[in-house]
């Protein structure tokens, strides 16, 4: 899973990133807006694979990960004159998410927070950028439609377009729009901004974290939000001992890190879950959309389980842990074997039986 951070500058965004990847980003460091991106991947938190791992005592233990990518500030207008804003588009539109960061925190330089502005401007942005790829693309096929080069899917590409500049010039988004299996698979490719799963990251100060509802309510209105106190929080993540940060947190009235909140908010904003592979060698979590069959499960793990997949045996994190065993979930009958169609469910164990 890769999660990229936008906003404008100095909203707080490497803040936010060396909070949730504990990593010394300079902070300030996009001034100039032609930085490359920072990255970090981190592990998600698992209490189910730590204990696992000490059931099994296996020769590795692998969680799952995100990787966090943290991107130089939009500025207005950037989509249709800024050269680098396209190229920062180029790598956003192969992230799975995109989590837009607002500042709600006074600056000397900015002055006072308008989040709720913040999050119309990138949004904007974002609409016009897709507008320009639906409009090149529209003039492309109108191109070859004039030199008798027109082909049924192309008409077929064209009219899905056609709706989405419709949705776009309302200044709605691509996800707005019911799409079909076919016409999801027919855009696919332009990875448009506006159709990727979308959160915004609420940056407070310290003096007004915890204290706004209001603002919260709003912007849920539209869009999924966290709230993070990203100084405190960057700041209580370079803290080694674990009983001082405990302090601090309390005395913030937060009860987990960022890392841990942000990671159960982004598996449920794209409707993720983890299935996991247990035994001596290793212990691992894998990350499926809620949904996806044993098959899929089959071929996160190699695509040669995938095309000789015969059976996957199946039992849950829960049954084991009550009953204290493989032993025991067999004699209680736990133990399933399921076909490749089965619907993997958050906390199964997965052997998959194939044969090539």
């Amino acid at each position: 899973m890769k999660i990229g951070l936008l906003g404008l500058p100095n909203s707080g965004k490497t803040t936010i990133f060396n909070a949730l990847t504990r990593s010394e980003a300079e902070v300030g460091a996009y001034a100039n807006s032609k930085a490359e991106p920072n990255v970090a991947v981190i592990e998600v938190s698992d209490e189910r694979i730590t204990r696992l791992t000490q059931l099994y005592h296996p020769k590795k233990t692998t969680y799952a990960t995100i990787e966090i990518v943290d991107f130089a500030g939009l500025t207005k207008g950037s989509a249709r004159k800024d050269d680098f804003f396209s190229a920062q588009m180029n790598i956003v539109r192969n992230l799975d998410a995109i989590a837009l960061v607002a500042r709600n925190f006074s600056d000397d330089l900015m002055g006072s927070p308008a989040p709720l502005a913040d999050i119309d401007t990138i949004d904007i942005e974002f609409i016009l950028s897709d507008m320009i790829i639906t409009e090149r693309r529209l003039e492309r096929i109108a191109w070859s439609a004039r030199r008798g080069k027109k082909t049924n899917s192309m008409q077929l590409e064209e009219k899905i377009l056609l709706k989405i500049l419709e949705e776009l010039y309302r200044g709605r988004h691509v996800r707005d729009l019911t799409l079909n299996h076919n016409e999801q698979k027919l855009i696919s490719g332009f990875q448009f901004l506006t159709h990727k799963p979308f959160f915004v990251i609420l940056n407070s100060g310290e003096e007004n974290f915890g204290r706004n509802q209001d603002l919260l309510a709003k912007t849920e209105a539209k869009y999924k939000i966290i709230e993070f106190a990203g100084n405190f929080e960057m700041e209580l993540a370079a803290i080694s001992d674990s009983e001082e940060a405990g302090l601090f947190m309390t005395e913030m009235g937060i009860a987990e890190s960022a890392r841990d909140r942000m990671n159960r908010f982004a598996y449920d904003i794209l409707g993720h879950i983890s299935f996991i592979t247990v035994g001596t060698d290793e212990v691992r979590a894998w990350t499926l959309h809620n949904g996806d069959t044993a098959l899929d499960a089959a071929a996160t793990i190699h695509s040669d389980l995938c095309r000789g997949f015969i059976r996957a045996e199946c039992f849950s994190y829960d049954n084991l842990m009550a009953c204290g065993s493989e032993k025991g979930i067999r004699d209680n009958g736990h133990f399933r074997l399921e076909g490749k169609d089965y619907k993997v469910k958050d906390g199964d164990i997965l052997n998959i039986r194939f044969s090539i």
